[in-house]
């Protein structure tokens, strides 16, 4: 799941922008009337270019995305983030299926490993999140060269800290399990799988990091759907390896289900199970083989992507010699990317603390705690689709100098996130028990597991519409390059939303369980007041970047 998580930023924005910086001049003819119209020309006599290159309706141009409707480059660019984001969670739901086949313990142990992973991915992952603001800022400027140059110090930046990262992390995974004040039966079954798990995934991480990597940058340029694209490649990799590696040909549920298929019965799935077994005699590798499945998909990912953005015209102008450092551009990556690293990495420590209060529970809440997080990871998406979508409409923008647009597109996003994840929650409330049973086969606490996800996701629906407006504000904030501000928000909503709450909850007021469920739910409604409070003040709408090179022709004013 992607929960969204130093003293804070003042309250001028000035300390977040290069030295000699235009921003903020705005566009110069006033406010438009294109916030909802779908055709003709704009008010300052650009043509309306909502479609792709080929003029289909495919990815808004970088002309759409600072001109005409607001709506249509909006969905366009979020719509396949929210295909990316739900193949992204089948990853995990995946994994939940065969895994909660194998047993209880096994869908705990990945509850537990993600939040530890998550740590370490996330000191290299907020430079990611500078890429894309760079990559989109340029881009709206028309730096063209520039946006080529930054997307080569992002890749060389990232992947030199994900070697670090991978080693770093195989290394300190036992360690860390084994601070987790745990149950004593959570600590016999569920931490000695959830250190196998990770050890693989860490040794995996610069496989990962490549695709995070190559679908930000691609973002900030205003192309999803090539990101989509290549996610799904991987998701059917990963699909079709999991059953194999994680059972082999030993009591393999897929073997099972293909059985019960009309025509596909005939051929006798559990005979040819039983030959290959006795062939082979491979019965799989458990939680590794999850692990293990999904780096090989990421791996592929990583490859097609790296393919993409050097042997194609596709995204950013990148080549082999804009992978030479230097040292502006690393700078500005390290700029606005240190305070994005902060956010993710104190979201995971408070993913990392919240983890260790649920594992003083018994093995059944551990794993319902895991269990619903899954599910709500589903819910994230359209709010966390409208959120990137926005971070790269407010970055083009700001590049263009339209801030008046770029605040509209947030408004329209927010009002459009709040009603859409209002209906998510309905949806959630009234089908809960059927989609949480559907991920726990007959196995021991499977009852007990599924009581206690169902009350878990019920009581967290009530921040949803929360959610909506939270997401779209934070990626206001990154777009513009107030990434410390977006920093200061997430540890706000997780630290004292969400962490200091639970404790209380648990621990002093004694709600048990519930306390869990009902102190999750805060987060997102604190921070969704916060991020309107600060997002009114209006201090946010000035553009990182400077001007583009001098042999590069910057847009033209409104």
């Amino acid at each position: 799941m992607s929960d969204e998580p130093s003293s804070p930023p003042s309250d001028s924005p000035d300390d977040e922008r290069v030295p000699g910086s235009d921003a903020g001049s705005g566009a110069t003819d006033g406010p438009d009337d294109d916030a909802l119209h779908d055709g003709g020309p704009d008010d300052d006599g650009r043509p309306d270019d909502n479609g792709g290159p080929d003029g289909d309706g495919g990815d808004p141009s970088p002309d759409s995305i600072t001109s005409g409707s607001l709506l249509r480059p909006l969905f366009g660019l979020a719509w396949p983030i929210v295909v990316i984001q739900l193949l992204q969670v089948t990853y995990n739901v995946v994994d939940t299926l065969y895994l909660g086949r194998l047993s209880a313990e096994a869908v705990g142990a990945i509850s537990l490993a993600f939040p530890l992973i998550f740590l370490l991915i996330a000191v290299a992952g907020g430079f990611t999140t500078a890429g894309a603001i760079l990559v989109a800022q340029y881009t709206g400027a028309k730096g063209d060269e520039s946006a080529g140059l930054v997307a080569g110090q992002t890749i060389v930046t990232v992947a030199v800290l994900s070697v670090f990262i991978g080693i770093g992390g195989y290394f300190y995974t036992r360690p860390a399990l084994e601070l987790l004040p745990s149950d004593a039966e959570t600590a016999a079954t569920v931490i000695p799988l959830a250190a196998d798990y990770m050890e693989i995934i860490f040794l995996g991480i610069p496989l990962m990091f490549g695709f995070f990597v190559f679908s930000a940058l691609m973002r900030g340029y205003g192309d999803t759907r090539t990101p989509m694209a290549v996610m799904f490649v991987s998701v059917l990799l990963n699909v079709l390896l999991d059953p194999f590696l994680i059972f082999g040909f030993a009591d393999n549920p897929l073997f099972g289900w293909l059985a019960g298929i009309p025509g596909i019965a005939t051929l006798d799935p559990g005979a040819i199970e039983g030959a290959l077994f006795a062939a082979t005699g491979f019965a799989g590798y458990g939680i590794e083989g999850a692990a293990l499945a999904t780096i090989l998909a990421r791996g592929v990912a990583t490859g097609i992507g790296v393919w993409a953005l050097f042997a194609t015209d596709l995204g950013p102008d990148v080549g082999l010699a804009d992978l030479r450092p230097d040292l502006g551009f690393i700078e500005d990556v390290f700029r606005l990317g240190l305070p994005s690293s902060v956010e993710q990495t104190t979201s995971a420590m408070a993913m990392i603390t919240l983890t260790a209060m649920v594992v003083t529970f018994s093995p059944p809440v551990v794993a319902a705690y895991g269990l619903g997080n899954r599910l709500i990871s589903l819910v994230f998406l359209p709010a966390m689709g409208l959120g990137r979508a926005i971070d790269t409409m407010v970055g083009q923008n700001l590049g263009a100098n339209r801030a008046d647009r770029a605040s509209r597109a947030v408004r329209v996003a927010a009002t459009t996130g709040a009603g859409v994840m209002f209906l998510v929650a309905v949806v959630a409330v009234a089908f809960t028990e059927p989609i949480v049973s559907v991920f726990l086969g007959d196995v021991p606490d499977a009852p007990e597991t599924v009581s206690y996800a169902v009350e878990y996701v019920r009581i967290r629906s009530v921040e949803f519409a929360f959610i909506g407006v939270s997401q779209v504000i934070l990626g206001a904030f990154r777009g513009a390059g107030n990434t410390k501000t977006a920093m200061v928000i997430s540890i706000l909503t997780l630290w004292v939303g969400r962490v200091a709450s639970v404790g209380y909850l648990v621990f002093v007021a004694g709600w048990g369980e519930t306390g869990i469920w009902v102190g999750m739910a805060l987060g997102n409604v604190l921070g969704a007041i916060v991020g309107i409070v600060w997002f009114s003040r209006g201090t946010w709408s000035d553009r990182y970047i400077e001007e583009p090179a001098p042999d590069v022709d910057p847009v033209a004013e409104d």
